[in-house]
């Protein structure tokens, strides 16, 4: 069987075997090699990364946070970049500008990092435990049901208690959102509403 080349084949072929030897007799043949090794590793190759829900509105995307710190010897970690989650089926790893800019919100001095509570009469509020806090709600709740709880309306039967309200929160789970409706409906609550719906 013979191959018929043709003119032009013959003279593209010539070329490019001379243009390629010539690179490799300047010493460039080496060089895909080289630059594979020169290339830094990744910046976040070594963070820690850690999913969860933008907090500012009702869209709920998801987020990647990356922290940095082995946690050893009373180091913290602190978060160092943070982005729009590829995974996440509201936001397919998208930022709106407020999400774009959460890392800012981390490291904010003002954001609130533990419960507060101010007493009666105080003028300035003070750093409290997490179960002094949800004792307190709990009391204050239980309190207000029992003081202004109706179970009928003349012959009705209502169970409701209208003196508190209560707003759930947009970032979180269709689980934890139907959990939070049935425990405060349970109560007899009528003054209930979410953040997505705002």
């Amino acid at each position: 069987m013979t191959v018929q080349v043709s003119r032009r084949g013959l003279l593209k072929g010539a070329g490019a075997g001379l243009a390629g030897g010539s690179l490799g007799a300047l010493g460039f043949g080496g060089l895909e090699p080289a630059m594979a090794a020169a290339v830094r590793p990744f910046k976040l190759a070594q963070m820690r990364e850690t999913r969860n829900t933008c907090p500012y509105c009702s869209v709920a995307c998801g987020v990647i946070l990356y922290s940095l710190g082995d946690r050893s010897k009373n180091a913290r970690s602190s978060v160092m970049h943070i982005e729009g989650d590829p995974d996440h089926p509201v936001n397919r790893g998208t930022l709106c500008p407020k999400g774009s800019a959460l890392l800012d919100f981390v490291h904010a001095e003002t954001r609130t990092k533990y419960p507060l509570h101010r007493a009666p009469g105080a003028s300035e509020f003070k750093r409290v435990s997490w179960d002094f806090a949800l004792d307190r709600i709990a009391t204050l709740l239980k309190e207000d049901r029992d003081k202004n709880f109706k179970a009928k309306n003349e012959e009705l039967t209502v169970n409701r208690w209208t003196t508190m309200g209560f707003l759930g929160a947009s970032a979180t789970t269709n689980e934890t959102a139907w959990l939070t409706y049935k425990t405060v409906r349970s109560m007899g609550a009528l003054v209930f509403d979410n953040q997505a719906r705002v």
